[in-house]
């Protein structure tokens, strides 16, 4: 006899449908065939299924089996199909009774040689996709559970024994629904790091304000102890909360790449992600023999920080290039191809020389002659020409360090800000015929929706016009800088771009001409 169970693949942070064909028929010496493209970890199930079945108290069928994986032309991989394979045999021995029908019930998850049923990666995006391809009921280990009850629409329930699903499924012991956990996004932060904690370095505060409202990357230059890393560590604190749609796909990510946290059924806080600089380009990009997403998409919708930036290898940073623009990167291998969104803001921060002091007011620069220009030159032209703000931190002054934080800002009262420069920004975009466009942002404008949506005075063109000609700006330069002009304006709720917003973004990327010349 025939039995099909159904299952889901990954491909990707999607997934897409497998049906299980169980075909058992009697014979003299009992054989197990499994076809349809299958890796060695789907290949292994035999052995371990075998002895699920045995010591959860099961017979195995006295037949032979031939089991295909459908769509037969596309690899199959991981531990999850263990679970529906051991469905389909016992359904063909009659422990799982005729009558029992698997339409509308998706199955996934490894087995222990005892039934027990262990989690799997990218259980959120099987029982999304699931849900779109019409399946009622979800069945999904215990651990994966939750995460799997983020899905609107459709039944989940927790697996901890293969008996649970035998027994349910033959109406003995019915399974209890899964209820979904409640998501506040609005206090992810609460009670954790703050911008009060930096003190002064009011202008480096002003320009991560500014990359906040308009997910511009920056660039942050200066002596040890001047803040750096407790300002890009702070910056997803000022950033618009998630919404629940970029929640789904950011926790579609983590999960494919099994990096979400334990008991976590949503990531309800933006991604911050701080590599180490002998961090490998695969680990930066993604990849592998089966392409596992990389830093750039762990840190989609959220922060990639960057410190130390010249130590990373420049045929490792210059891999950002493309991703940056293009906020997608797809990995190609033998086997096929998978792509990955990565739409992150860059925060990059960095010594101006190898010591650390050159141009301290009272620290005295120890690099050689020429030592400054060959450090900073490990940043190649093309990926500082992707960073539209570049910001200089002074050392501190004794009074700064000492000054009382109840008299410097919170994160809360400068998100507050940044959200409503983006929902200024929002509107706009709706009364210039732009809002379905995609654009969340204004670093995400193109030369035509610049040309469309930054509207300057003529003080502000004369400004501009300026700039460009001391300055020596390329056309992308120009182009960010107006950008920046744009999203100051819409923090100052200004339709126009006025001489200000052009002369302040000017001084927010002009660090370049002094330390790149």
């Amino acid at each position: 006899m025939i039995s099909k169970v159904y299952s889901a693949a990954l491909s990707g942070i999607e997934s897409f449908r497998v049906t299980i064909e169980v075909d058992s028929f009697p014979t003299l010496e009992p054989s197990f065939q499994l076809v349809g493209l299958p890796d060695t970890a789907v290949r292994e199930a035999k052995d371990r299924i075998k002895s699920a079945c045995f010591n959860s108290g099961y017979s195995w069928p006295d037949a032979s089996f031939t089991i295909n994986l459908a769509p037969a032309d596309r690899r199959k991989e991981g531990s999850a199909f263990d679970v529906p394979l051991l469905l389909g045999i016992l359904r063909c021995g009659g422990t799982v009774m005729q009558g029992v029908t698997f339409e509308g019930r998706c199955f996934t998850g490894e087995l222990s040689l005892t039934g027990e049923v262990r989690p799997v990666h990218g259980v959120l995006s099987m029982c999304a996709d699931a849900k779109r391809d019409g399946f009622r009921e979800f069945y999904a280990p215990a651990e994966n559970a939750r995460e799997a009850a983020a899905v609107e629409g459709i039944t989940v329930y927790a697996v901890h024994h293969i008996r649970d699903i035998v027994d349910h499924l033959n109406g003995k012991n019915a399974m209890t629904p899964v209820t979904p956990d409640a998501h506040s996004f609005e206090d992810a932060y609460a009670g954790g790091i703050d911008f009060s904690d930096v003190k002064g370095q009011l202008a480096a505060k002003r320009a991560m304000e500014i990359a906040a409202a308009g997910g511009h990357n920056i660039l942050l230059i200066g002596p040890p102890g001047t803040g750096k890393s407790m300002l890009a560590k702070r910056l997803p604190t000022i950033l618009p909360p998630l919404t629940f749609d970029e929640a789904i796909e950011t926790t579609k990510i983590h999960s494919v790449a099994g990096t979400l946290p334990e008991g976590s059924s949503l990531l309800t806080a933006r991604p911050f992600r701080s590599p180490h600089h002998t961090m490998s380009a695969v680990s930066l990009v993604g990849g592998g023999a089966n392409p596992k997403p990389g830093e750039i998409s762990l840190a989609h919708n959220g922060v990639l920080f960057l410190d130390e930036l010249p130590e990373f290898p420049k045929s490792i940073t210059d891999n950002l290039r493309q991703p940056l623009e293009d906020r997608r990167v797809t990995i190609t291998r033998a086997l096929g191809r998978v792509t990955y969104p990565c739409t992150f803001m860059l925060v990059a921060a960095m010594n101006p020389c190898r010591c650390g002091f050159f141009g301290h007011p009272t620290r005295k620069c120890t690099c050689g002659k020429g030592e400054v220009q060959r450090y900073i030159s490990k940043i190649s032209g093309p990926l500082l020409d992707r960073i539209d703000i570049q910001i200089e931190l002074p050392s501190l002054s004794y009074d700064e360090i000492s000054a009382r934080s109840e008299s410097t800002e919170t994160s809360a009262q400068i998100r507050e800000r940044v959200i409503a420069a983006r929902e200024f920004m929002r509107r706009r975009l709706a009364a210039e015929g732009l809002s379905g466009l995609g654009i969340f942002s204004n670093a995400q404008l193109d030369a035509a929706g610049i040309r469309k949506t930054c509207n300057p005075t003529d003080q502000a063109v004369e400004v501009m016009r300026m700039a460009y000609d001391r300055l020596g700006l390329s056309a992308r330069g120009h182009d960010r800088v107006m950008r920046m002009a744009r999203t100051i304006a819409d923090l100052a709720a200004s339709e126009r771009i006025e001489a200000n917003h052009i002369a302040e973004a000017i001084t927010l990327r002009s660090l370049d001409k002094k330390y790149w010349g």
